[in-house]
This record gives structure tokens, C-alpha cells and sequence, in this order.
């Protein structure tokens, strides 16, 4: 299965296969025609506490990062996530981050792909 990750504000395309947003709340401009998703996973993106804390109370990266991974290995929607995915050969994570590189998909990708 291949995995990948992209802005919801980025145009859907067909090569995205099985589009999954995997942010809590819903991203600001972005119409549900125009988000064209397959499954909202809003249960297994951060914690509301989590994500506060990241975008703006200063938690660095790599603390993030292991608080996230904590909180998806206690959370019985990682499961069921991966056996949706496991049913499509290509599967697109959609974030509203600006920041490509640090947010919530990019750890989900890879916790996910380590099976």
C-alpha cells in the first residue's frame, strides 16, 4: 500500500486513490465538494490538548511527535484506520497544516506504514 500525504487546500487528483482527512477540525475555505473525501478519521489526529499545545503553547517537534505516537498506540481508531487502508492500493493523508514537514500526517504515515 502506498501512503501519501498532502495539504486539503491542494487540488484532489486522481493519482490521491483514497483521499482520508486526518485533521479534528475541519479546515477553514474548504467545501466538502471540494475536499473530495473519501473518510473524515477526525478520531485518530491529535488530541484537542495535543494540538493546542503544538501550534500555541511552543511544544517543540520532537516532543509532539512522541506524544502523538503515545496517543495513537492507545487508540483503538489506528486500527480500524489501517484495515480501511489495507482495501485501496493508493492512499492520500489530507492535512491543513501550512507546514508540510511537521504535523500530525507526517507521524500518522509513518506509524502507519510500520504496521
Amino acid at each position: 500500500m502506498q501512503i501519501q500525504l498532502k495539504r486539503i487546500y491542494d487540488d484532489a487528483e486522481p493519482g490521491d486513490g483514497f483521499r482520508v482527512l486526518v485533521d479534528r477540525l475541519w479546515p477553514r475555505g474548504v467545501s466538502k465538494e471540494r475536499a473530495a473525501l473519501d473518510l473524515w478519521a477526525k478520531d485518530v489526529a491529535p488530541s484537542s490538548a495535543l494540538r493546542d499545545a503544538f501550534h500555541h503553547g511552543g511544544l517543540p517537534w520532537d516532543d509532539f511527535a512522541s506524544a502523538y505516537r503515545t496517543e495513537l498506540a492507545g487508540n483503538p481508531a489506528l486500527r480500524a484506520l489501517q484495515a480501511e487502508l489495507a482495501q485501496h492500493p493508493v492512499a492520500t493523508l489530507l492535512f491543513g497544516a501550512q507546514d508540510a514537514q511537521h504535523n500530525q500526517a507526517v507521524i500518522l504515515r509513518e506509524v502507519l506504514l510500520a504496521g
